[in-house]
């Protein structure tokens, strides 16, 4: 079982890449928001989460890595380990 969010005093905002800083792993990050989400909807019922969390992640992820390859589909294909055809899917998907 996982440790309560609220003695991390890590935040999501301090993720970054330098080895000297602290950084909030992305799964505590994602914790924190769903838990963020549901304690929003005040007993409401919850429709479509999943599609939700996957467009949430999924495009600044591929927005990102096309950045870090320049634009370059093939290149963001191979980091992301898909082929070159899904990544152009998901790009139209997305609108990107």
């Amino acid at each position: 079982m996982t440790q309560p969010l609220a003695k991390d005093k890590t935040t999501c905002a301090e993720l970054a890449v330098a080895a000297e800083q602290t950084t909030a792993p992305l799964s505590v990050c994602v914790s924190r928001a769903l838990a963020d989400y549901f304690e929003q909807l005040e007993g409401h019922p919850a429709a479509n989460l999943y599609e939700m969390l996957m467009t949430e992640v999924e495009v600044p992820l591929l927005k990102a890595t096309l950045e870090h390859t320049n634009g370059n589909q093939s290149r963001a294909a191979e980091i992301l380990g898909i082929n070159r055809g899904t990544l152009r899917k998901k790009l139209k998907q997305y609108g990107l």
